[in-house]
């Protein structure tokens, strides 16, 4: 039997359930079991993956904890650009929206630990590309979006576990497209993007991943407003790759504080359009500006990045996941 506690429990507390004999963490809104699993169990090492840009279907991996160049995947269920952000679970990977010849509101996924094509999921509440995307173990959130009225406010999310079509979550405190998103296992962040045509903002919000609500003011960019960045996390930083205006700064920011970006340290070029993927670690960031380059950097000290290898060819507005994030 559970007995109540005398006081409610912090979002990330950990407790062992004598009932089930398994450890179980409060996510801010329920007891959850922690589940057994690692990224070394699933595929040997964090595994991180891109998909499409440049109007390609082409889903590429490689083991964010050596350097060596990308392997060929699979495909998406169709090609499209302007792919935005993935998001994932421990063991699948899911794609949204994007551009080809039309805004597209399809959602894919596929099976990370193994390799072969994207299927339908489901759909996104209406066509949008350059979307930004967070997730933790079970649910997968989709913020904003650009389409024929770019500057939306639009959160939205999936159950991972299953497929279906997006559901409501609630709106970020501002309309804005081609933004980005990190995550810890509790709290979704949402970080820049563009107001209009040519304006772009340092506006950071943020959310808690297992409720539905509205977007409230985590901070801002400190010394620059961006859109068409990338962005990855562990579970304390998120980090914040190139983007436009064109730039190769690396800004973090601390997920369980509310706050300004820091600085870190620099990418090897000025990037736009890049994809990003994360291990527990590290931070690799691919493609951008027509580039097949993959770089990467420790994300809990400050640095400038490395060559890590190359993708399986050159992309830009591509879109990027793992199974190693730090939503899980």
């Amino acid at each position: 039997m559970e007995y109540p506690s005398l006081d409610k429990p912090t979002a990330g507390a950990i407790r062992f359930n004598t009932d089930s004999s398994q450890l179980e963490i409060y996510d801010g809104n329920q007891w959850t079991g922690i589940l057994a699993t690692s990224p070394e169990l699933q595929t040997g090492g964090t595994r991180g993956l891109r998909m499409g840009g440049n109007t390609v279907d082409v889903i590429d991996y490689f083991n964010i904890d050596t350097t060596g160049n990308a392997i060929d995947f699979g495909n998406l269920t169709g090609s499209r650009g302007a792919t935005g952000q993935g998001f994932a679970s421990r063991v699948r990977g899911f794609q949204a929206g994007g551009y080809n010849s039309g805004y597209l509101n399809n959602i894919d996924f596929f099976s990370i630990p193994t390799t072969g094509n994207a299927s339908d999921f489901g759909d996104m509440l209406a066509s949008k590309q350059g979307i930004g995307a967070l997730s933790d173990r079970t649910r997968g959130v989709i913020c904003t979006g650009s389409d024929a009225n770019p500057a939306v406010n639009v959160i939205m999310f999936v159950t991972m576990t299953t497929t279906g079509n997006a559901l409501d979550f609630g709106d970020l405190s501002i309309s804005k497209s081609n933004t980005k998103c990190v995550a810890s296992q509790t709290r979704g962040v949402n970080i820049g993007g563009a107001i209009g045509t040519g304006n772009n903002t340092d506006n950071i919000d943020f959310i808690t991943i297992s409720t539905q609500g509205n977007a409230a003011d985590f901070g801002n960019l400190v010394g620059t407003t961006r859109q068409s960045h990338s962005a990855c996390s562990n579970a304390v930083r998120g980090m914040i790759n190139g983007g436009s205006p064109s730039t190769n700064e690396i800004a973090y920011i601390t997920i369980a504080t509310l706050g300004d970006s820091n600085d870190f340290g620099d990418l090897t070029r000025t990037t736009e359009g890049s994809g990003a993927a994360s291990s527990p670690t590290r931070a690799t960031v691919f493609g951008g500006g027509s580039s097949n380059e993959i770089v990467y950097y420790q994300i809990m000290t400050a640095g400038n990045a490395s060559d890590f290898g190359d993708l399986t060819g050159s992309i830009s507005e591509t879109a990027g996941c793992s199974n190693g994030h730090g939503g899980l």
